[in-house]
């Protein structure tokens, strides 16, 4: 048995796809998932299993068509790999900025994104925000939030070829916390 975060793309978002977190951790539970949590309404559930990674993506997939009718693309990682991605600590911050907590993102990918891809995608000019690649996670830098930095509208599903799910650096590092605890 081990610690697991699921990541929920596009839940919660305005009022498509509604899902309450209460109701969410009692289906997880009902599945047979023990000392199951959740941060805030978008997504982020903690909890523990002995299924591995493929398995666990596509049962809580299964899970959130069959209780709430949702087709739901779910991103796995393991409580170690979250917490490796705090401790390494933001990648894409330019010399001297300060780190917003807010407006650094990392975006959960469900694979290495092929490398071909990778090297396709441009590289930011000044003013346009940051990014870089570590693995299957992407790290956003965007000094004007997500919505006025360029970086933050380019199309990553279609650049790298694989849809992902973004936290911001607070999230992503509540969930860390929460994946270090059982009963998160």
């Amino acid at each position: 048995m081990a610690r697991s975060v699921v990541l929920l793309r596009g839940i919660n978002v305005g009022r498509a796809k509604r899902i309450g977190m209460g109701p969410l951790r009692e289906a997880l539970t009902a599945r047979g998932y023990t000392d199951v949590a959740t941060h805030l309404q978008s997504g982020n559930v903690v909890l523990t299993t002995d299924l591995v990674e493929d398995e666990l993506a596509a049962d809580v997939h299964a899970c959130i068509q069959a209780d709430f009718g949702h087709d739901v693309a779910v991103a796995v990682r393991s409580a170690a790999e979250v917490a490796a991605v705090v401790d390494s600590g933001p990648v894409a911050l330019p010399d001297g900025a300060d780190l917003d907590p807010a407006r650094y993102l990392v975006t959960f990918l469900p694979a290495v994104p092929d490398p071909a891809a990778v090297s396709a995608v441009p590289v930011a000019g000044p003013g346009e925000g940051a990014w870089a690649l570590r693995g299957r996670d992407l790290h956003l830098w965007l000094p004007d939030g997500v919505l006025d930095t360029p970086v933050g509208s380019w199309r990553w599903d279609r650049l790298l070829g694989a849809p992902g799910t973004g936290r911001n650096w607070t999230t992503v590092t509540r969930v860390a916390e929460l994946a270090g605890r059982p009963g998160g």
